[in-house]
């Protein structure tokens, strides 16, 4: 079955009759689910289940919920979700391109992509296509309501099929699309059937495009695509080839001036010196600084090729909206070895982390260090309050004289990282509660070359917490240790109840390896031990968060680690604010089961049994 298409416009009708869409960047398929089939095929007919097993796990999952609505027909977009608003397609294409099955049942475990339903073609039977858009998409919501299908898209949940919401207000949602760094926006006509195949002015794509300025390097000899670069130190480099959005008359002109004014030539290419400049639009430039759907915008006929540069280029691929103002965007916050990491890349590292992030920051009062000129200066500051100047989106909560900031959205979390607010560190209870609602094992070397001190303490640790049947997660503390996180079930257990769990911890490690561990406060009776800082697990007490970056030299990231990873081959240094979303989208979040495992976890239980004693 050929997909109905959207037509591309710049602007999208606004208001009554039309609804909008967030537009994902993905695979387009209809999923169809019968008693005894699941097909999931490409809009040019490629079965895509064979790449993508996870889909199909997951049909099979909710089998029984679903079988008295079979057989089913939904359209959508196959994607791997990185927030709530986009997708990233370069991912989900290197997930397409695996043909071995062992490493694609690996990925589809560790990192499995999403299948967004926006429309409901057939239920029980029944055709949907003569059924209008609006109906259409009141029974998809009813049924992946009934289905327990999430109704808010959510990379951080682990249902693999997500429900596409339709909004009525076009500026909020683009305004949130470009806030989430998104592709675009699908406006469909309320009235509108499904129609096989067909290319329809009812539906209307607009994109979030973003503009570089750059110059014409070369042309492609058989093809006429033209080679696009810009200057970085001082040396032209290539970002990618344009094609496309420039009309006849003006492609010919272009091609004449390019062969009568190329400098060289081989069997493939005319090239040109810098000389004709152009504003190009694109929607995401690859790591390889390749453009994706790069479409010519304008010439730019008072430009000189020389301010054609990779800083403004950079600068093109991280647009925030409006109430977002970026300062200073070229700002160096890190120097590590012969890599700079400026302002503007780490605010996208923060947006890129964001839906892992955020959940581990969400009401609870934030304390951060901020870094106003950058890592590599030694002034630095704690800030507990929120500043007067702050917009108003940004939340706040008093207690203890204080008037902590709650870091609850993404709109709050890019703008501290504006201010350059580098480390985020959180108490082990939400904003008006006593009780934790986790317990923080750090474990703290002596010194970097003594590491290995820490992997025995936790993996010592997590034979423990197996034996009792608690659940446990590990990150890096993106300085020189480790750090040992344990859900608890909200508002149910006091600090002295964590401190007597945490004084077991403590003394049978002690116990069993006084040679290697202690918990002396001063440093010079510890004698090269590891120092098991459980102390720090009180009330008015903070830890740094899983995924905040850290003010060392190497960009540390306090990272969250499968349990295998921790070996004598782990280096901290390996996991840096250039990493962590790499590994996110290869090996998925190690703490995606935290929620899950906090109403699981028999705290109470152990807790009698060491009061007991």
């Amino acid at each position: 079955m050929k997909p109905m298409l959207p037509t591309y416009h710049e602007t999208a009708p606004k208001g009554k009759p039309w609804g909008y869409e967030v537009k994902y960047d993905g695979f387009r398929a209809i999923l169809v689910i019968e008693a005894n089939k699941v097909e999931l095929t490409s809009r040019n007919g490629k079965d895509l289940l064979p790449a993508f097993p996870e889909i199909e796990r997951f049909v099979n999952k909710i089998k029984p919920k679903l079988s008295k609505h079979l057989p089913v027909q939904f359209d959508g977009e196959l994607v791997w979700l990185a927030n709530p608003l986009k997708a990233d397609f370069m991912h989900l294409q290197w997930r397409g391109r695996l043909r071995i099955k062992k490493p694609i049942e690996k990925a589809s475990l560790l990192s499995p992509v999403c299948f967004m339903a926006f429309d409901l073609l057939m239920h029980k039977g029944k055709s949907f296509h003569l059924v209008k858009y609006h109906e259409r998409k009141k029974q998809l919501e009813t049924l992946c309501g009934l289905l327990e299908i999430p109704l808010l898209p959510s990379p951080a949940n682990e249902a693999i099929i997500q429900y596409v919401p339709v909004y009525k207000n076009f500026t909020e949602l683009f305004e949130n699309v470009v806030l989430h760094d998104g592709e675009g926006i699908v406006a469909k006509h309320e009235n509108s059937f499904w129609e096989e195949g067909k290319r329809t002015p009812q539906w209307v794509k607009t994109k979030n495009w973003r503009t570089v300025a750059c110059f014409i390097s070369a042309m492609n000899k058989e093809n006429s695509y033209f080679t696009l670069a810009v200057y970085k130190a001082g040396s032209p480099v290539n970002i990618g080839q344009m094609k496309n959005g420039i009309d006849k008359r003006e492609r010919a002109i272009l091609q004449q001036i390019i062969m009568q004014n190329a400098s060289s030539g081989d069997e493939n290419n005319f090239y040109i010196h810098p000389s004709i400049c152009l504003a190009v639009n694109y929607l995401h430039a690859y790591d390889e600084a390749e453009l994706r759907e790069s479409q010519f915008k304008e010439f730019l006929t008072a430009t000189k090729p020389e301010e054609c540069t990779w800083e403004r280029f950079t600068g093109s691929q991280f647009a925030f909206p409006a109430g977002i103002s970026v300062t200073s965007a070229d700002k160096p916050v890190w120097k590590s070895g012969n890599e700079v990491i400026t302002k503007i890349e780490y605010m996208q590292y923060l947006r890129e982390v964001s839906s892992w992030f955020l959940p581990h920051l969400t009401d609870k009062g934030l304390t951060t260090i901020r870094y106003p000129h950058g890592t590599m200066n030694d002034e630095r500051f704690f800030q507990k309050n929120r500043p007067e100047y702050a917009p108003e989106f940004v939340k706040s909560y008093f207690e203890h004289d204080n008037d902590y900031i709650l870091c609850n959205d993404i709109q709050t979390l890019i703008w501290l990282g504006n201010q350059l607010a580098i480390e985020f560190h959180t108490p082990f209870q939400r904003a008006g509660k006593t009780d934790p609602d986790e317990i923080v094992l750090d474990l703290d070397p002596p010194s970097p070359e003594l590491f290995q001190l820490a992997v025995k303490a936790a993996v010592e640790i997590k034979k423990v917490l197996d034996s009792i049947k608690m659940k446990a997660f590990i990150k890096t503390s993106g300085n020189k240790g480790l750090q040992i996180h344990i859900p608890l079930p909200a508002d149910t257990f006091g600090y002295q109840d964590t401190r007597i769990f945490t004084d077991f911890l403590g003394d049978f490690l002690i116990g069993a390896f006084p040679d290697d561990f202690t918990v002396e406060r001063l440093k010079k009776n510890r004698y090269n031990r590891l120092y098991l800082d459980f102390v720090q697990h009180s009330e008015g007490k903070t830890i740094i968060s899983p995924y905040s970056a850290r003010g060392n030299d190497f960009a540390g990231v306090a990272t969250p680690l499968y349990w295998d990873e921790v070996t004598g081959d782990l280096s901290i240094k390996d996991h840096t604010v250039l990493t962590v979303p790499k590994r996110i989208r290869s090996l998925g979040c190690p703490f995606s089961g935290y929620e899950k495992a906090r109403n699981e976890q028999p705290f109470e239980e152990v807790i009698r049994f060491l009061k007991q004693r």
